[in-house]
């Protein structure tokens, strides 16, 4: 029973904090930044906020300071909007998970086009 109240309040917390992002921080630092997933832990006290940013690792790199200067407020936020008794400490964590999904794609997609350049050499030697 507690994992499900800490998936529906990690589900929260990423609404709240996607919103915030669009409509209250004003640090130049974040860029386009998207709230991939939110892990809480079973006490509710942590809550791991993995986010993704579109650009380069500089991008990335300026965007993950400017969200770690930004907890306070995000957290007061947070207290603001949430009913509950603590308002959980926030980690900003940069997702990898998308540049992992496109390494695989273009390894997929290279043996497939090794797969076709070797079919073609096949039946010219017959």
């Amino acid at each position: 029973m507690s994992s499900q109240r800490s998936h529906r309040v990690g589900e929260q917390i990423q609404k709240e904090i996607s919103a915030l992002l669009v409509k209250g921080l004003k640090d130049p630092r974040i860029g386009f930044v998207t709230i991939t997933g939110v892990e809480m832990t079973p006490d509710l006290h942590l809550s791991r906020v993995f986010f993704s940013v579109m650009g380069d690792e500089k991008a990335q790199r300026e965007t993950e300071a400017g969200l770690k200067s930004s907890v306070p407020f995000i957290r007061r936020e947070l207290g603001k909007r949430l009913r509950m008794r603590y308002t959980p400490d926030l980690i900003f964590i940069y997702d990898h998970s998308q540049e992992y999904g496109n390494r695989i794609d273009a390894l997929l997609e290279e043996i497939q086009e090794s797969g076709k350049s070797d079919d073609r050499t096949d039946t010219d030697e017959d």
